[in-house]
């Protein structure tokens, strides 16, 4: 799922996965330093740019590249949080990961971004079977994963350079929907993909998770019987703890090795708010008998001083802010879903220039530009390339019919 119509602050603190009333959204928003939580207090100093914090106890305090890694390289499982969309995050990981391999090269790294059932695609990867295109087609990067692939790419090249083992992490969005819709306990066991019972969530966790929920009812002017929504939230917790077991059984199978002298350094590449203060996997790896476990987040330079509390993660890094560009790219205002291979319209906000334009909910984008539409990223680029004053034609399927919108964009940005 991807958010075309929030501002960046908004995306942050609406976080990981947006309930609607079909399913769910997944769009993993989540920066450290993003939403509120009950936790110790603030620490007494903020990031320089460019610096890490370690966390001791209570206490955090600034420290150099090679303190965070002799402090958590003898982990077994080392978890590198991302706000997915952040191209500094991503090369902040790569960062990490080549200062880890340095030192402990028997390694494997586990991603989000694909679900179990796409292993082999990774397998082949690695084995230097596939070239880029045929990696990005077959792991099917378009309907599993709606970011750029050129954010992940740096990555998966590492991996297969130095032959390190990428596990898939997730499951598919259609059990995750079937979760959110009914809940856990009323899809069947065979349709679990072969997750187990997740560890309930903390009161903290769930404080967290509200928030986030009864922000996105807000934000889509949901009202109703209360008994509702609250079947809604369960569900939508439900939803969150299976998302979380799911890449906390990846990682624990590979970390709880029987054989000693086997096992790898085992790295998750996982969005941050399945990670901030413990809450989601490491909780559940720690059910899983994984208590040997190091957290690290990248975090805007000049971050808020209360949001660096201990507890967040064992070090966070003080990624250096971009400068404002002077040419924003536009935004059309909509929320954007791969649906059976095309790309849908979920939701228009108001006064956008979506709904200026004519587009409404529902709605599959075909063509853009007068061609057929490649997928979401292809989508997305056209929009951000479009010059200002300019008109974009697209063709659109609704209830059937195709019909022409053309998307005027102002001149001024």
């Amino acid at each position: 799922m991807t958010v075309l119509s929030l501002p960046r602050m908004l995306l942050t603190l609406l976080a990981t996965v947006l309930v609607t009333a079909v399913g769910v959204l997944l769009a993993d928003s989540f920066a450290a330093g993003s939403v509120t939580s009950q936790a110790p207090p603030a620490a007494s100093s903020c990031l320089p740019t460019a610096s890490w914090s370690l966390f001791e106890g209570r206490q955090a305090r600034p420290a150099n590249s090679r303190e965070v890694v002799d402090a958590l390289v003898g982990r077994d499982v080392i978890l590198l949080g991302e706000q997915h969309d952040d191209a500094d995050h991503h090369q902040w990981q790569l960062q990490v990961l080549a200062g880890l391999h340095a030192r402990r090269p028997a390694m494997v790294i586990g991603f989000e971004m694909f679900p179990r059932r796409l292993q082999p695609v990774l397998d082949r990867w690695v084995a230097g079977e596939l070239s880029v295109k045929e990696f990005l087609a077959r792991s099917e990067w378009e309907e599993v994963w709606n970011q750029p692939p050129e954010l992940y790419l740096p990555l998966f090249q590492f991996a297969r350079l130095n032959r390190i083992p990428m596990l898939a992490l997730n499951i598919d969005r259609q059990l995750t929907r079937k979760v959110a819709a009914a809940g856990w306990s009323a899809v069947p066991v065979a349709e679990r993909e072969g997750v187990g019972e997740p560890a309930p969530a903390s009161a903290a966790y769930r404080k967290f998770l509200r928030e986030i929920h009864d922000q996105h009812r807000e934000m889509k002017g949901k009202a109703g019987k209360q008994h509702a929504a609250e079947a809604a939230f369960a569900n939508f917790v439900d939803s969150q703890l299976a998302w979380d077991r799911a890449m906390a059984e990846v990682l624990a199978a590979r970390a709880l090795s029987p054989a000693a002298d086997a096992r790898p350094l085992v790295i998750g590449i996982i969005g941050s708010g399945h990670l901030r203060f413990g809450y989601g996997v490491p909780h559940q790896l720690r059910d899983l008998g994984v208590d040997s476990i190091g957290v690290l987040l990248p975090t805007t330079a000049g971050s808020d001083c209360d949001e660096l509390r201990p507890g967040v993660a064992d070090a966070v890094f003080a990624i250096p802010a971009k400068p404002p560009s002077p040419d924003q790219p536009p935004r059309l205002g909509v929320t954007l879903e791969t649906q059976a291979g095309a790309v849908a319209i979920v939701n228009v906000a108001k006064g956008s220039l979506a709904e200026q334009s004519g587009l409404q909910s529902g709605d599959r984008v075909m063509e853009v530009a007068g061609r057929p539409l490649a997928g979401m990223s292809s989508l997305l680029l056209a929009i951000q390339q479009q010059p200002p004053g300019t008109w974009l034609p697209l063709q659109i399927e609704r209830t059937g019919s195709r019909i022409e919108v053309l998307v005027k964009f102002p001149a001024t940005r």
